[in-house]
């Protein structure tokens, strides 16, 4: 499936939008990062991230946390279960600072953006066989994840 509209229709010279499609990352992982940084600044987001990616920090599972062990520390964000998703972060990591360099094209400032909507749906999944001795082979399905970001200047 291709992904080209965003979710919401929002058009004015005051946002910047950023999106990518079929990323290989996970649908779950990505719904639990956008329900913890939606509604903050860009910057606050990115080093939060990036202390996820250096696995100082944890992402605090809380809608996807069946057989999830808990983190040593406090907990964050009112969960102590979490897990370090390296690819998924820096895949938010991109989308961020992809959607910084288009706010500083369109002539917003790029150190002063909130983030108003986040949004993840599931992508296309690709279809691949691993074999399985002399009989039957596995029909195995690696999944996709389409992002979608935008920011407006903070007041």
């Amino acid at each position: 499936m291709v992904k080209k509209n965003y979710q919401v229709g929002a058009a004015s010279a005051k946002i910047a939008k950023a999106m990518m499609t079929n990323k290989p990352v996970s649908l779950k992982y990505s719904v639990e990062i956008i329900s913890n940084i939606k509604g903050q600044r860009v910057e606050k987001a990115l080093a939060w991230l990036g202390r996820i990616a250096s696995m100082k920090d944890f992402l605090p599972l809380r809608m996807y946390n069946k057989k999830v062990g808990h983190r040593k520390g406090e907990a964050q964000h009112f969960s102590k279960s979490g897990r370090y998703p390296i690819r998924c972060v820096n895949a938010f990591i991109e989308l961020l600072n992809t959607v910084k360099a288009n706010a500083d094209y369109k002539g917003l400032d790029s150190e002063n953006l909130l983030i108003t909507h986040m949004f993840a749906s599931q992508g296309f999944s690709r279809m691949s066989y691993q074999s399985q001795g002399r009989i039957s082979g596995k029909a195995r399905k690696s999944k996709s994840t389409h992002i979608e970001v935008i920011v407006r200047e903070a007041r």
